[in-house]
């Protein structure tokens, strides 16, 4: 409904009762002088005027230049969640497992070896999609596996490959603007990708 402040309302009441009393007056021709009609009606300051519900107005305001940007940056966001947020899972899912496994293999060398292995397999599944991203969706990607896993990327790479590759990896990173040391804080600087990322799951809810 279209509002209006308070002093507009009589000169409102007093333009729409004689829009809908002329109406009328035009519907009642057709009856003779003793006939009655029933309309609907509501009292105003103790006088009963004829009433009737008008559709609704929806009034749409032009955004401004900075909400237009925050739309633009938001959308953008949105779109990058919903690309990497699977492979976060994905990963999430490998990194973990890997964890477990390495639980029970106390040698250090078989260790490698098993770590190398499971990275080929990674290699296999993630290189692919994942070189296909854009800088800002790897920088997404990374908060996500952060989220996913509890651990930023440099802390994986440290864990798995040693402080020379988590430190090289770093380097490059940092080439393009990023860093493995993204950590992810739902409640502060990342809340939301954490509401798109509930949104998402809302509508995947059964997958993920």
């Amino acid at each position: 409904m279209v509002s209006c402040r308070k002093p507009y309302y009589p000169v409102l009441l007093t333009v729409l009762s004689c829009f809908l009393l002329s109406t009328e007056l035009q519907s009642q021709s057709q009856y003779g002088s003793n006939d009655t009609l029933t309309v609907p009606a509501v009292i105003y300051k103790g006088d009963t005027l004829s009433y009737r519900e008008l559709n609704t107005v929806y009034i749409y305001l032009k955004l401004t230049r900075a909400q237009k940007k925050a739309l633009r940056e938001w959308t953008r966001l949105r779109n990058a969640v919903y690309v990497t947020y699977p492979y976060a899972k994905k990963a999430s899912f490998v990194f973990n497992d890997i964890t477990q496994h390495l639980q029970y293999i106390p040698d250090k060398e078989k260790r490698k070896e098993y770590v190398k292995s499971r990275e080929k397999d990674l290699r296999q599944e993630f290189t692919k999609p994942i070189t296909n991203l854009s800088v800002y969706q790897g920088k997404v990607l990374m908060k996500l596996i952060a989220r996913e896993t509890g651990n930023t990327c440099f802390e994986i790479i440290h864990d798995y490959k040693g402080s020379f590759s988590a430190g090289f990896w770093q380097s490059v990173a940092w080439l393009f603007g990023s860093s493995l040391k993204q950590t992810y804080n739902p409640h502060g600087e990342d809340a939301q990708i954490e509401d798109i990322v509930m949104e998402v799951r809302r509508m995947y809810g059964m997958y993920y």
